[in-house]
């Protein structure tokens, strides 16, 4: 087994969410994974349009949090964050690299208290993590 991966930060910025790598969500192009998951919180065309052409992941992120969520989302949010991720591995080079960390267990390490989809100071569901180890075995 390989040594776990533990932050998705350095040498491994790539697996964030934040990385920038052009990916297609239900028709629309978004310039990373942030941008998408936080416009798939809508229906709303324009507020996806407008999400998708933001400069950063972080704006992204902080527009994304000023939505009003669509019915369902709590329920669909996970299943929703893994079509993106997928899209994210259509990339061939990321798809390399996603196979080549092996059986390292990936966790989405943060200091920003999101135990949902990381773990942070020990604790956290790591739902992004799981993810991103789902796809990894489904392109192997």
């Amino acid at each position: 087994m390989q040594r776990a991966i533990e932050e998705f930060q350095g040498e491994h910025r790539w697996l964030s969410n934040f990385w920038f790598v052009d990916l297609v969500f239900e028709g629309m192009l978004y310039p990373t994974v942030e941008h998408a998951y936080q416009a798939a919180k809508t229906f709303d065309g324009d507020a996806r349009d407008r999400i998708a052409n933001l400069a950063t992941p972080g704006q992204a992120k902080r527009e994304g949090a000023k939505l009003r969520l669509r019915d369902g989302w709590e329920l669909d949010k996970r299943a929703i964050m893994m079509w993106i991720v997928r899209a994210k591995f259509q990339n061939a080079e990321l798809a390399k690299k996603l196979r080549a960390t092996g059986d390292a267990e990936l966790i989405e390490g943060n200091r920003w208290n999101d135990r949902y989809w990381g773990v942070c100071r020990g604790e956290g569901r790591n739902e992004l993590g799981k993810i991103l180890m789902e796809v990894r075995e489904e392109i192997a």
